[in-house]
């Protein structure tokens, strides 16, 4: 309903057009600055036109939407109320487009997560020079993957599905299942985050916490930690257990076996109290747990500027750390020696599943490229996000695994999350893990907003049916983030499993399948495109088995 004097079309693209096509109202007053007027005869008719094609199908089908000659131009677009007054439109589609080069740095911002901290540490687990052809093949691989998705939308025909994300397209191909199944794998990578970052908070607090303490009453751990006697000091901090032989069980990593006895030293009682896996995960219930229950999240969505500060700041570390230690490189293809790994290792499903989540950004990509400018561009700008994203996991990797000081220590020392190899006392890693928490600490609930609007939404039909259910639901993920801190915050492990499982339906299964199927209907698969979208199908239900047998 809009009130032009004459019917014109508008000169923009037609996608553009039909998110904005006007609907039918009866005729009442125009509410502008000027005094009211009534709508004119000949705005009726229009009205009366759109009313009339809009009655002649579903608005969401293109076939027979208003053609083109009865769209009223963008300057005399107005938006009615139910009282029937009228709000002239008078700024446009209103949506920011962002040129190519932010769009490209949103992507990398929003793809650098915590899985860099375990990158050298799955480079560690396949081997070095595995690991870094699987980094580039995996990086390939889930690229072809989003492009699928990106594209998923557009190959539906007669719709309009200029609104749809990949949960609607799952939908309309799988019915109820593609929905609600798109939608648990995708709880399972939002929790599987938050519980990384449960982890990593309950660490980096911890550490910070140590590094306080010890500098205020001089308390020297250096004798205490095995580990390298340079000036650019390194652990080892579990060098007697098994798990560093691949094994990625607990056999006694994670859980606290010092005994303090009857020792009421001020170092002990603080010990105590300051406990990694016994009391740090339960202090942050504290913090966080109210956050989770904020109705709106914008306030920390103003704080997401951190995240590449705190990687920037990562990258500049890993130069640092690697010019004074240098590099500790010999090559043993197949066989490890008491400081060197193989090259090649049955572990490589590992670093494969921290990569999957690595790579990961399937089930936002619409909405991150809608804002797009120029939209002919996006795969273009898809790809070099990919390619920068890439090359930072590969910096970040290779750098610490080549200069991990090898020997004193073995290769096989890296932890899955390699700032874990730096003393609390060292100073440039005390300030990454405070930069880093404070990070995340404006990052969970954000998360935690995430989880609660698409499970909330589906399952209710709100975002906020109400305080009990939401408060009920962040039990669940807080609770889930405990147990995992106390008893088993191996991080490395946790990324591999979520994200081979949630990339087994949002990277390869539907993203593959929807393609093959919208192929199918147009009469253009082919056996080459049969063969290798299955393969891709083949390759994540491997990923998921190789995390359980590997």
């Amino acid at each position: 309903a809009a009130a032009p004097t004459t019917p014109c079309v508008w000169d923009i693209p037609s996608n553009e057009m039909l998110t904005s096509r006007p609907f039918h109202v009866e005729h009442r007053n125009i509410v502008e600055n000027e005094p009211s007027e009534r709508v004119s005869a000949e705005a009726s008719v229009l009205s009366s036109r759109v009313h009339y094609y809009s009655r002649l199908t579903a608005s969401s089908d293109r076939l027979l939407s208003p053609p083109d000659h009865v769209i009223p131009c963008q300057e005399e677009l107005y938006v009615y109320s139910p009282l029937g007054m009228a709000f002239k439109v008078t700024g446009g589609d209103g949506g920011a487009k962002n040129p190519s080069i932010i769009t490209i740095f949103a992507i990398w911002n929003t793809m650098m997560g915590t899985s860099i901290l375990s990158i050298p540490w799955g480079i560690k687990q396949a081997g070095f020079t595995l690991g870094i052809v699987l980094l580039i093949s995996m990086g390939l691989l889930t690229l072809y993957c989003c492009l699928r998705v990106l594209k998923s939308p557009k190959s539906i025909p007669y719709i309009d599905t200029s609104d749809w994300e990949f949960p609607d397209v799952c939908k309309y191909y799988f019915g109820k299942f593609g929905q609600w199944s798109s939608l648990v794998f995708s709880m399972v990578s939002l929790i599987g985050a938050m519980v990384v970052y449960w982890v990593l908070m309950s660490n980096f607090l911890f550490n910070t916490g140590k590094f306080i303490y010890n500098y205020a009453h001089n308390v020297s751990m250096s004798d205490t930690e095995f580990g390298t006697n340079g000036s650019e000091r390194v652990i080892c901090p579990f060098p007697d257990t098994g798990d560093h032989k691949g094994n990625s069980g607990i056999s006694g990593l994670y859980l606290n076996t010092n005994n303090y006895g009857n020792d009421t030293s001020d170092t002990a009682v603080f010990d105590r109290w300051w406990s990694k896996t016994n009391t740090i995960p339960f202090y942050l219930i504290i913090l966080l747990l109210p956050l989770l229950n904020f109705r709106s999240a914008s306030f920390f969505a103003r704080f997401t500027f951190l995240g590449t500060i705190s990687v920037v700041y990562l990258i500049i570390l890993v130069t640092l750390k690697a010019i004074r230690l240098g590099f500790h490189l010999e090559f043993h293809w197949l066989e490890s020696t008491q400081f060197y790994v193989p090259e090649f290792r049955l572990l490589f499903p590992q670093l494969t599943g921290v990569l999957t989540l690595a790579f990961f950004i399937h089930n936002c990509i619409i909405t991150l490229m809608k804002s797009n400018k120029h939209q002919e561009n996006n795969v273009r700008d898809l790809s070099v996000a990919y390619l920068l994203v890439g090359l930072t996991y590969l910096y970040v990797g290779v750098l610490i695994f080549s200069a991990f000081p090898s020997p004193p220590l073995s290769k096989d020392c890296i932890e899955p999350n390699f700032l874990d190899n730096f003393p609390s006392s060292d100073v440039l890693v005390f300030v990454a893990r405070t930069c880093l928490l404070f990070q995340m600490t404006t990052v969970y609930p954000l998360l935690g907003y995430l989880v609660r609007v698409q499970m909330m939404s589906q399952v209710f039909g709100k975002h906020y049916p109400s305080f009990f259910h939401v408060f009920t639901l962040n039990i669940f993920i807080v609770g889930t983030g405990v147990c995992m801190a106390k008893y088993y915050p191996n991080i490395g492990s946790i990324i591999r499993y979520s994200g081979a499982t949630c990339g087994l339906a949002l990277v390869f299964v539907f993203p593959s399948l929807v393609h093959m199927i919208s192929q199918k209907r147009r009469g253009e698969l082919s056996w080459p495109s049969a063969i290798f979208h299955s393969l891709l199908i083949v390759l994540g239900v491997a990923n998921v088995a190789g995390q359980f047998f590997m």
